[in-house]
C-alpha cells in the first residue's frame, strides 16, 4: 500500500503469477526427462524392442525435446486455470457471461481471421527471405513452424470465434490489421486504427523473431542432458559443474519457450503491449542471433572479451577444491537465472508487458536474469588472467565486457520505461526495490551516491488494505 503522501510503497506489491505455476512446469520438465532417460528400462519392461532385435536408446532426439514443451506447459496451464484461476481475472478482457450470438459475433471474427492469417502470411514471407533461417539449428525450427501453420489456420477458426463471443472488445490489433487489409489501406479508413495496428505487430513481431530463436536452440542442451551419464563425471568438477549448468539452460529455454507461445487471453497470458520504445528493441535485438555476430563473443568480435584467455577450469585446475567451489558459483549464478524465468510461468518473453512479477528473485532485484549472467561471464571467463599478449590483452578483455554489461544495463532501463508506462503496480514495484530490495536498494544508494541523486524519504505506515 501507498500513503498518500509518500510516493513509496511498504508493501511489496503482490505478483501477478503465482510460484506455483512455474514449479508445476519444472515438475512436469523432470518428469519428461527422466522418462526419456529411463525410456531403455522402460521399453524392455513393456516388451518394445527396436527393429531387428535392436535395443531401444534415451529419447535425446529434437522431436523428445519439443514434446517437452507439451509436459511443460500442461501442468501450468492446469495450475492457473484450477488453482489461480487466472480465466476469471479482468485482465483477460473477458466476461464469461457475454455469450455474444454468432449473427453478433462473425462480422468482427471474419475481419479479425483475415488480419491473422495475413499476420502469419507476412511472418511466413519473413521467414522466407530470411537466409539464416535456412542453416543449422534454425532448420530444425524451420520445420516445426512449416508443420505448425496448417493446424493453426484451421483451429484458429472456432478459437477466434469462440472467444469472439465472450471478449469484452473484441475488435483488437487482429481486427484493425484485418480491416486495413480489407480495405487495402485506401478505403474504410474509419474501420481501423494505426496505432493498434502497430501494437498488433510489435506483438507478433517479437514472437515470430524470439519464437523461431528459442525452438531452435531446444535440441542440443536436451539431448545432451538426456544422454549425460553424471556417475561417470561425478569425480569431476568441471564436467559435472557443466552439466547442471547445462541443465538449468534446458531448464531456462523449455520454459521460455512455452512463454512465447502460450499468449492467450483465457490463460491471462496474452501480451497486453510489445514494447514501444526504439532503443528497447535495439537494446534486446543486439543480444541474439543474427545481429549479435560478429558483436558480442568470446573472440574473433567486436567485443571479444575472452581473448587467450582458458577460463576458469584451466587456471584452477592444480586445486581440486577450488574447482568444487568456483564450479558451484557458477551453478548458482546459472539456477538464479533459470528461477527468473521458471517464475513467469506461462508469461515469460522478451520486450512485453504481461503482467508484473515481485516474486522469487524478483524480490532481490529487478534484473536478476541479467545481473546472473553477467557476473557469470566474469567468474567463467576471468577476463582480467590471459596467457600471452602482455598487460594490454586483459584490459581490453575487461573493458569490452564491461560495455557488454553496459548493454544489458541498457536493456533493462529501457523494459522499466516500458514497464511503468503501462501498469502502476510496476511503478510501486520499482520504487519498493528501489527503497527494500536486497541487491538493488544498495546498489540504488550507491547510484546517489556517486550521482548527487536525492534519498528516498522514510516511508510513512501503511494504510490496511480494503
Amino acid at each position: 500500500m501507498i500513503a498518500p503522501h509518500s510516493p513509496y510503497p511498504t508493501v511489496l506489491p503482490r505478483s501477478d503469477v503465482s510460484t506455483g505455476v512455474g514449479l508445476a512446469g519444472l515438475a512436469g520438465l523432470a518428469a519428461w526427462i527422466l522418462f526419456c532417460r529411463s525410456y531403455p528400462e522402460i521399453a524392455a519392461a513393456l516388451g518394445l524392442g527396436g527393429s531387428l532385435g535392436v535395443e531401444r536408446g534415451v529419447l535425446s532426439g529434437p522431436y523428445a525435446a519439443l514434446a517437452t514443451m507439451l509436459f511443460t506447459a500442461l501442468p501450468m496451464v492446469l495450475w492457473s486455470v484450477l488453482v489461480d484461476k487466472v480465466h476469471l481475472r479482468p485482465s483477460t478482457g473477458i466476461d464469461w457471461s457475454l455469450k455474444r450470438p454468432l449473427a453478433e459475433v462473425m462480422p468482427v471474427a471474419v475481419i479479425k481471421l483475415v488480419g491473422l492469417w495475413a499476420t502469419w502470411a507476412l511472418i511466413a514471407a519473413f521467414y522466407a527471405l530470411a537466409r539464416w533461417y535456412w542453416s543449422g539449428n534454425y532448420l530444425f525450427a524451420m520445420d516445426v513452424l512449416s508443420f505448425a501453420i496448417f493446424p493453426l489456420v484451421i483451429l484458429s477458426v472456432p478459437y477466434v470465434i469462440w472467444l469472439d463471443r465472450v471478449l469484452v472488445e473484441p475488435r483488437d490489433g487482429a481486427f484493425h490489421f484485418g480491416a486495413f487489409v480489407v480495405g487495402g489501406g485506401l478505403v474504410g479508413r474509419d474501420q481501423w486504427d494505426g496505432a493498434a495496428i502497430a501494437k498488433h505487430w510489435r506483438a507478433w513481431a517479437i514472437k515470430c523473431f524470439f519464437g523461431a530463436f528459442m525452438i531452435s536452440i531446444l535440441p542440443p542442451g536436451f539431448a545432451q542432458v538426456v544422454e549425460a551419464q553424471p556417475a561417470q563425471i561425478l569425480g569431476n568438477p568441471v564436467e559435472f559443474a557443466m552439466l547442471l549448468v547445462t541443465l538449468l539452460f534446458v531448464i531456462d529455454v523449455q520454459i521460455g519457450t512455452v512463454g512465447y507461445l502460450l499468449t492467450l487471453r483465457p490463460l491471462d497470458s496474452h501480451i497486453r503491449s510489445g514494447n514501444p520504445f526504439l532503443a528497447g528493441w535495439l537494446a534486446a535485438l543486439i543480444c541474439y542471433p543474427p545481429f549479435v555476430l560478429g558483436i558480442i563473443g568470446p573472440n574473433d568480435q567486436i567485443l571479444s572479451y575472452a581473448f587467450n584467455t582458458p577460463g576458469w577450469a584451466h587456471w584452477f585446475a592444480a586445486n581440486t577444491a577450488l574447482l568444487w567451489a568456483w564450479g558451484g558459483l557458477l551453478v548458482f549464478l546459472t539456477g538464479v537465472y533459470a528461477w527468473a524465468t521458471v517464475v513467469f510461468g506461462i508469461r515469460f518473453s522478451n520486450l512485453t508487458y504481461r503482467g508484473v512479477l515481485t516474486n522469487g528473485p524478483y524480490r532481490f532485484t529487478r534484473h536478476p536474469a541479467y545481473l546472473a549472467k553477467n557476473l557469470f561471464w566474469w567468474a567463467s571467463v576471468l577476463p582480467f588472467i590471459v596467457t600471452s599478449g602482455g598487460w594490454l590483452e586483459p584490459v581490453r578483455n575487461c573493458v569490452f565486457l564491461l560495455v557488454v554489461n553496459a548493454m544489458y544495463y541498457w536493456r533493462a532501463r529501457t523494459e522499466e520505461a516500458h514497464l511503468i508506462a503501462e501498469d502502476p503496480k510496476y511503478a510501486e514495484y520499482h520504487a519498493w526495490m528501489e527503497r527494500r530490495g536486497l541487491i538493488t536498494a544498495p546498489l540504488a544508494r550507491l547510484k546517489r551516491l556517486l550521482t548527487g541523486g536525492v534519498t528516498p524519504p522514510r516511508e510513512a505506515h501503511a494504510f490496511p488494505a480494503e
